[in-house]
């Protein structure tokens, strides 16, 4: 039986990977009177006259909501808000064995922006954290954008934002491997949706020079017609030198190619047509763009994928707990380029120079430092930056 096919049989057997634990025994008329009435009284008021007593007196300190519309599951598309929820169910038991975050799925039905914004923001005022997911472009940038403004607590889409951090991480290490540098090396990312701009926008604060964005449509340039308002902001921020044409195009004499789009879209020959050593990551599941053996036979130094059962990993797990965790811990009100950036310096560092290698660039996701490590830097650069509580 493959890996589906017995995840499915899981998925019957568990009938659901997270449940609600009470905190508090309830054995008497005491304990009884202490959680709920009569006592529960006080802690309302106490509430009521000060909002952000409900971080000490209540669960919500720990508790990230994890919510979708179900646009955008993992590669499966436009599958519906109920559908998406194995995989809700899933980023909450990784929140919890992590971080020990508690957080809680919710899959909402509506894909209307408006409706959703209002929504998520009603809602707010029960959590610490808010983590979107599996939500399609350009929609998601424009939601996250507007919760980021309403809500006073972080909102953050771990599609664009965890994807970045992580992926930054490994291009930090793999340029050590390669002996380039960030603002030296030309950068093609396949893939304009939600991760492709993201990773785009995180690298270029990391300090990335030379940038070229492309998707189904060809190289993204200023002056290109039909484009988005969030294509149209990129090819401002991208392309210096104003390329045009197609992928292939734009990875001749390409340092790093960073795949976010379909399986396939790059050959031998592409990679073959790139700088010397370069730095190849495919990351479309489960088909990446290009296999690693046939990367490695065209000439790549350093391989990376989304996939657990190839080196280098390029896995989210990596990033999100220990983000959360980090803002949780000092009441951040945003979680900013600043942690962002911090978070992928902390991943990277956990790989001493000493075990550095084109096949270790991240550590693994069961790697028990990652989590501390991450938090720490997290929370360190909330409180640098000014959006600490705490």
């Amino acid at each position: 039986m493959d890996i589906k096919m017995r995840s499915l049989e899981k998925h019957r057997d568990w009938k659901g990977k997270i449940e609600v634990v009470s905190r508090t025994p309830i054995i008497n008329s005491e304990d009884l009177s202490l959680a709920y009435t009569p006592g529960v009284a006080e802690p309302c008021l106490a509430i009521q006259k000060d909002p952000e007593e409900s971080f000490h007196l209540t669960r919500r300190w720990n508790l990230v909501a994890v919510i979708t519309d179900g646009s955008a599951v993992l590669g499966l598309g436009d599958i519906g808000p109920e559908a998406g929820m194995p995989v809700m169910e899933g980023k909450c038991v990784l929140f919890k064995e992590f971080a020990d975050v508690d957080a809680f799925p919710l899959c909402v039905k509506t894909q209307d922006i408006d409706e959703l914004v209002q929504t998520i923001y009603n809602i707010s005022g029960s959590f610490g954290g808010i983590n979107l997911e599996d939500i399609a472009a350009p929609r998601c940038f424009e939601i996250e954008r507007r919760l980021k403004e309403l809500c006073d607590i972080p909102v953050f889409h771990d599609d664009q934002h965890g994807t970045a951090i992580v992926l930054a991480a490994a291009l930090l290490n793999a340029l050590k491997v390669v002996n380039k540098e960030i603002d030296e090396v030309k950068i093609v990312i396949n893939g304009a949706g939600s991760a492709g701009i993201a990773i785009a926008k995180h690298l270029l604060k990391l300090g990335v020079k030379n940038m070229i964005l492309c998707d189904k449509f060809g190289v993204l340039h200023d002056g290109l017609s039909n484009l988005n308002p969030a294509h149209e902001e990129m090819a401002k921020l991208t392309n210096p030198e104003k390329l045009t044409g197609t992928l292939k195009d734009a990875l001749q004499g390409a340092d790093v190619f960073i795949g976010v789009s379909a399986p396939g879209v790059v050959k031998p020959e592409d990679v073959r047509s790139m700088a010397k050593d370069p730095i190849v990551f495919p990351m479309a599941n489960p088909t990446p763009e290009i296999m690693p053996d046939l990367a490695f036979s065209a000439g790549a130094s350093v391989v990376g994928t989304g996939r657990s059962d190839f080196p280098n990993q390029i896995n989210n797990v990596l990033a999100f707990p220990g983000i959360f965790r980090g803002a949780l811990d000092v009441r951040a009100e945003d979680i900013n380029d600043e942690m962002k950036m911090a978070a992928s310096y902390a991943i990277a560092g956990l790989v001493s120079p000493e075990e550095l290698s084109a096949d270790y660039i991240l550590p693994k996701a069961f790697d028990n430092r990652v989590g501390k490590a991450v938090s720490e830097a997290v929370a360190k650069a909330a409180r640098e930056s000014g959006v600490a509580r705490k």
